[in-house]
């Protein structure tokens, strides 16, 4: 049997690029996305109600080029570092045999802007333009259970290291977000302190220069003696 599913919404989010969205939601607060609803759902009536809840998950599918790259029966999972493989099935990995992924993120109410209704959201680790198929409250009681086992994903890891600006990031980050507006600051500092880079970069210990793109930002990045020195963030 095949089934066929259409999109509620499109996200927008800070991560125009795979590289940098963190392993898991949640671990950057500093990210706001908007879920921008398609005409037929575009109605307060279908969301009422759902103002008394914090947290939402969204069902949504890992598009980009997960959509044709296919799958494969086992992936190298991040939190083993790339070196060990386990079932595609005990993991959270894009590439599946159907590419539908599942997040939990807080939600911050709806919104009218430009004749668009949006689900404003915080946390989410999705990139830009990815398709929503569903959106369903997170209840607490029965979605959160704290004695279940975690395998081999043992909770979130502590800050990978210091984040620091240098004088040019500091006058670039001035001309890409004056005010604020963005968070960028925090972004960008909630980012690189999680360590983006993919697990098997443990064995290249000779580069120490690499870079993120959030917003229309390229962010240039370069690990240094005691934690990492943000080059410049340049518009692109």
């Amino acid at each position: 049997m095949t089934f066929c599913f259409d999109p509620i919404g499109f996200i927008r989010s800070p991560y125009s690029d795979k590289f940098g969205i963190p392993r898991q939601p949640g671990l950057v607060d500093a990210a706001e996305a908007r879920l921008h609803l398609l005409p037929a759902f575009a109605r307060e009536e279908c969301f009422k109600g759902l103002e008394g809840f914090s947290h939402l998950w969204l069902l949504f599918v890992f598009h980009d080029d997960c959509l044709e790259a296919g799958w494969k029966p086992t992936v190298r999972p991040p939190r083993l570092g790339g070196r060990e493989s386990v079932g595609v099935f005990a993991s959270r990995a894009p590439y599946r045999p159907n590419p539908i992924g599942l997040s939990a993120v807080e939600h911050l109410g709806l919104a009218r802007t430009g004749g668009e209704l949006v689900l404003r959201l915080r946390g989410a680790d999705l990139l830009d333009g990815t398709p929503v198929l569903d959106v369903k409250p997170y209840v607490p009681y029965a979605d959160a259970l704290p004695e279940a086992r975690q395998g081999f994903a043992l909770g979130p890891q502590p800050p990978a290291w210091p984040v620091r600006f240098s004088a040019q990031a500091e006058r670039d980050l001035g001309v890409a977000d004056p005010h604020g507006a963005r968070a960028l600051r925090r972004l960008i500092e909630q980012v690189l302190a999680q360590d983006p880079r993919p697990g098997y970069m443990e064995r290249y210990p000779e580069r120490r220069d690499f870079g993120v793109r959030l917003f229309d930002c390229d962010v240039r990045w370069r690990i240094t003696e005691d934690g990492v020195e943000v080059v410049s963030i340049e518009p692109g």
